[in-house]
């Protein structure tokens, strides 16, 4: 594994590297758990060379969200990876957005909804961060966990609208034993915190399985079910609930297997998001 922290640096290693086989790309904002892990297995499986980046992306926080107190922890993170990954990338903030830097890419529409509704211009840094990610390592496949699905599909559409070259993989949501999402605003709640937010993830299976075990198609009564066993948790507030289909997150009339629910709750201070495949 190698560490690099130039555009520069990273482009030569690349360049004697790119003989093995396809690049394999995992963009990461650090405080890595299982979820990236997966990601990354994923990669060094499928692909010739596989590249992790660190980077906690200023332009994706809102001015009253937590990009302060995200968890950083760069020596543990490289512990992690390991021999699983041929270059780590950890740029600086200047090196990604050099004084004076003015372009944006915003995948409209989907970008205003759900995750982009409650968080306006998210979306907007994410893109962008991603497009010259892209650009610099030039990868083969870039591989997003399903949990930030609004991401993975924003992305897709991305790369699908601008005729770019890599294909873009999602895999399964990792959960911890309880049920719960593996993220990395999880070591910011406390047990009690923690006990309160598995209620997200038992409202998003309630609704699978009603659709499953009784055959409940509309989403209105799936969803209000759902949203009792939040309200029932004390300390959570929801953000959004919410059943849409899987390609383009529009609303559905009827909850099948093109659709899936996507749920955001807050507690202790701490923004989760979840979601499920019906």
């Amino acid at each position: 594994m190698k560490v690099v922290k130039t555009i520069r640096e990273l482009r030569g290693l690349l360049a004697s590297l790119r003989g093995n086989g396809p690049v394999g790309f995992v963009p990461t904002m650090g405080s890595l758990h299982e979820g990236h892990l997966s990601l990354i297995r994923k990669s060094r499986e499928a692909c010739g060379c596989t590249v992790v980046s660190i980077f906690v992306n200023p332009t994706q926080f809102g001015p009253h969200e937590d990009f302060i107190r995200y968890p950083r922890d760069i020596p543990r993170d490289l512990a992690l990876i390991g021999s699983l990954a041929d270059i780590v990338f950890i740029p600086g903030e200047a090196e990604l957005y050099p004084p004076g830097a003015s372009t944006w890419v915003t995948v409209e529409g989907l970008s205003g909804i759900l995750e982009g509704g409650d968080r306006p211009g998210h979306f907007r840094g994410v893109c962008t961060v991603v497009m010259t990610l892209f650009h610099i390592v030039m990868p083969d496949s870039a591989y997003f966990g399903w949990k930030d699905a609004q991401q993975l599909i924003i992305i897709r559409a991305m790369a699908r609208d601008l005729a770019m070259r890599v294909r873009i993989v999602g895999m399964p949501t990792v959960r911890d034993p309880d049920g719960l999402a593996v993220s990395s605003r999880n070591v910011r709640l406390s047990p009690a915190d923690r006990s309160a937010a598995l209620c997200l993830s038992r409202s998003l299976h309630h609704i699978r399985e009603m659709v499953e075990l009784t055959g409940i198609r509309k989403p209105e009564l799936l969803l209000a079910e759902g949203k009792k066993i939040i309200a029932a948790s004390v300390g959570v507030e929801l953000q959004y609930l919410e059943i849409a289909d899987r390609e383009m997150l529009r609303p559905v009339n009827k909850a099948d297997e093109n659709a899936m629910v996507l749920g955001a709750i807050r507690v202790g201070g701490v923004r989760l998001i979840d979601n499920i495949f019906l």
